[in-house]
């Protein structure tokens, strides 16, 4: 007899299984249901049990069992008990529910539990899994059966990942680990829930499981096979097995990276999806809110250039590409440039489902848009109205119409997609939208009803200069702000890029990268194409020294354009600001720009608002009540857009502030300030004219490195003496 829970073969007449100790039961052979002890017929389907005494007769001597076979198989042969058939098989545990539960009352541990066995079933079934069975607080799940879907065993696994994470949201401590296997197994036809698959495999998942770290995800070598073009493995060896008899290769599921089957898989330079996992999230779960509710509902994520907007919404888009339900997915981009380009990310969205390209012509677009739009709406008078609007988006001219209309009629072809499956509409770079199209996303906020229609705006902090209101007072909206990440996901990040790397190497890139991930991503790349990080046996190491980092041209761009985004005279006091230093006060910057405070403060609080500035509020901070950049680069890139003439001005000006103020602790400032000076001195007469003043000696080590090159550009161009407290320099001749 076979356990259904284990596989394990068991002796005829045993009551309990002697590996897991699962109740044992005969089985109809026909139909799989259980059978009643000295039961001689199924109660399901009437087929005689092999074995049972003899029933009654019939009148000319047959028993009624025979009798029933003779009909039964007279007209056809009896239907297959079971199947051989390819499954997956998951099992999931809890980890730390026990130390957990002692702490807490009985009614709020079945409230926890409670919520596990909800949210497994979500998440399994969200990926087209069947829950086989709980034990205790385990799971059993199965793809493969009772319907085979493609990519079973990816699907598997994207169910692990998601419910490893999802299981850290019950309580402290409590973390999920899971083992998957895919083989042949037996699966018995008709039966659902416990019972339907026996094997093998069954004991090798529920084996593996138990040998996984919390919060991992552990499958074997077939599944591996099945699933490595779409989910990212690292090998973990063999791993004996209780009750195996050879060790079995191991592999550890790390992330997702790359829609179903592999398609859109990134064979570049990528960096590991780290730091954003709550926000992530709660993406995921408004956008099951939306499928369930059936309400329109908008999403809009904000944060500077880099910080991780798009890969988070590529993340999603990994996420929504492996569910079950249908999604249909739509993508547009705002382009910085170029006039009479209002609705470019709307028509881009547009072109995609209608599979445009780009060299098609007029003709083939009408026809094109003619086909979508009868594929969509089923409604012929709808379709009159839709198609001439969608051509007018795409620049086909026609009759003149209104936006209003124009609006109802973009909306409502979306509207009827969404009849057939969620719609998700991502919108990038909507700092650079018209304010057309942020009108006609307040549209669809405003009178979108009953359809699952799920908006995703990705925009810098300038969006919120345009539009200060934004979203403000509108039904289902979400603003997600991404921070700049912590160091230790930037170490995460960096040791995913380039393992190996060592401290020193790793530090100076963190430090550089001011929390911001494509800051990281691009100096690393630029220090691989430089040869200046090479790859020995698997491990990345420094070529040179690593201290002095240049910006990689790419962040350059990125950081110029943002900057050039700015008015003339912002961007003037950006570079102001750049020559007092990283953070400065706000006097500092009065003395250097020549504009009063009165003047400063609101321009400097708006360059807070675009996070090109923070200002230091923390009371305990020496520095309370300056400002700073945000991250050192922007400093820098401000900084070198100055000609050489402006900056010895600037640094003049700055020392002769920091001169005024005669205290000893800024003397490292000063001297800093005047030989920034001299060195950004056109050669010649001008040069040799910089006169600098010092206060005292300076004698803590935070200017040790300061007074070094100070007395060396000393030792070279001036005599010095002293006069009281202060260093009087002049020009040697």
């Amino acid at each position: 007899m076979i356990c259904s829970n284990c596989g394990t073969e068991n002796r005829a007449g045993r009551k309990f299984c002697i590996q897991c100790g699962t109740v044992l039961s005969a089985t109809c052979v026909s139909c799989g249901s259980p059978l009643e002890a000295e039961a001689r017929f199924c109660g399901e389907c009437g087929t005689p049990v092999e074995g049972a005494p003899a029933g009654r007769t019939t009148d000319g001597g047959i028993s009624t069992a025979a009798a029933g076979r003779a009909l039964r198989g007279a007209a056809r042969p009896a239907p297959p008990v079971a199947e051989r058939r390819l499954v997956s098989v998951l099992f999931a545990d809890l980890v730390g529910f026990t130390p957990f539960a002692e702490e807490r009352d009985a009614e709020d541990v079945r409230d926890t539990l409670t919520r596990y066995f909800e949210l497994a079933q979500t998440v399994i079934t969200r990926y087209g899994g069947t829950i086989e069975k709980f034990i205790g607080d385990a799971v059993m799940a199965v793809w493969g059966a009772p319907t085979a879907r493609e990519k079973d065993a990816e699907l598997a696994v994207r169910a692990a990942l998601e419910l490893v994470d999802a299981v850290r949201t019950l309580g402290p401590g409590i973390e999920a680990r899971a083992g998957i296997v895919t083989g042949e197994a037996a699966v018995t036809l008709g039966a659902t829930n416990q019972g339907m698959v026996a094997g093998d495999i069954v004991n090798t998942a529920s084996r593996l499981q138990s040998v996984a770290p919390p919060g991992t995800v552990l499958v074997g070598e077939s599944t591996h096979r099945a699933a490595n073009r779409t989910i990212a493995f690292e090998p973990v060896g063999v791993q004996t097995l209780k009750g195996k008899a050879s060790p079995v290769a191991a592999f550890r599921a790390l992330r997702v990276v790359g829609e179903v089957a592999g398609a859109a898989r990134s064979e570049a330079f990528e960096a590991p999806f780290v730091g954003r996992d709550e926000e992530l999230r709660l993406l995921k779960d408004l956008f099951h809110a939306t499928e369930r509710d059936r309400r329109t509902r908008l999403v809009s994520i904000i944060g500077p250039g880099g910080i991780g907007k798009t890969r988070i919404a590529g993340e999603f888009a990994k996420y929504a590409d492996g569910l079950i339900e249908t999604v249909y997915w739509h993508r547009g981009r705002s382009p910085s440039y170029g006039e009479g380009l209002t609705f470019w990310a709307l028509g881009e969205m547009v072109r995609g489902r209608a599979e445009l390209r780009e060299t098609d012509d007029e003709p083939t677009t009408r026809a094109k848009v003619a086909a979508t739009v009868g594929a969509w709406v089923p409604d012929e008078d709808e379709r009159r109205w839709i198609e001439p609007a969608l051509l007018t988006l795409l620049g086909i001219g026609g009759s003149p119409i209104a936006s209003e209309e124009l609006f109802a009629a973009w909306r409502t072809f979306f509207e009827r997609i969404a009849g057939q499956g969620s719609v998700v509409l991502v919108f990038e770079d909507l700092q650079w939208a018209d304010a057309g199209l942020l009108d006609f996303i307040d549209h669809v906020l405003e009178w979108g009803r009953s359809v699952p229609l799920y908006v995703v705006t990705l925009a810098r902090p300038e969006l919120l200069d345009r539009r200060p209101d934004w979203g403000a007072g509108k039904r289902n909206f979400t603003s997600l702000h991404l921070e700049p990440l912590p160091e230790a996901a930037m170490r995460l990040l960096i040791a995913g890029l380039v393992p190996g790397l060592p401290e020193s190497a790793v530090r100076a890139i963190v430090e550089r990268a001011d929390g911001v991930p494509l800051y990281a991503v691009e100096t690393v790349r630029m220090l691989v194409t430089d040869g200046r990080l090479k790859a020995v046996d698997g491990v990345f190491q420094p070529v040179g020294d690593l201290a002095q980092l240049a910006v990689p041209e790419s962040l350059t761009e990125l950081i110029a354009a943002r900057l050039d985004g700015l008015e003339a005279a912002d961007r003037s006091l950006l570079q102001d600001a750049a020559v007092v230093g990283q953070s400065f006060p706000l006097a500092a910057l009065s003395a250097v720009s020549g504009f009063s405070d009165a003047d400063l403060e609101p321009r400097l609080r708006a360059l807070v608002r675009r996070e090109l500035l923070t200002l230091q509020a923390d009371p305990r901070s020496p520095e309370r009540g300056q400002y700073a950049f945000v991250q050192a680069l922007i400093r820098e890139v401000a900084y070198n857009t100055l000609a050489r003439k402006e900056r010895k001005t600037r640094h003049l000006a700055a020392a002769r502030f920091f001169e005024a103020l005669g205290t000893e602790e800024l003397a490292g400032a000063l001297a800093g300030q005047y030989l920034a000076a001299y060195r950004n001195a056109a050669e010649g007469p001008e040069a040799e004219n910089t006169l600098i003043y010092v206060v005292a000696f300076p004698s803590k080590e935070a200017q040790a490195k300061a007074w070094a090159d100070f007395m060396a550009f000393v030792a070279g161009h001036l005599f010095w003496d002293t006069d009281g407290a202060y260093i009087h320099m002049r020009e040697k001749t």
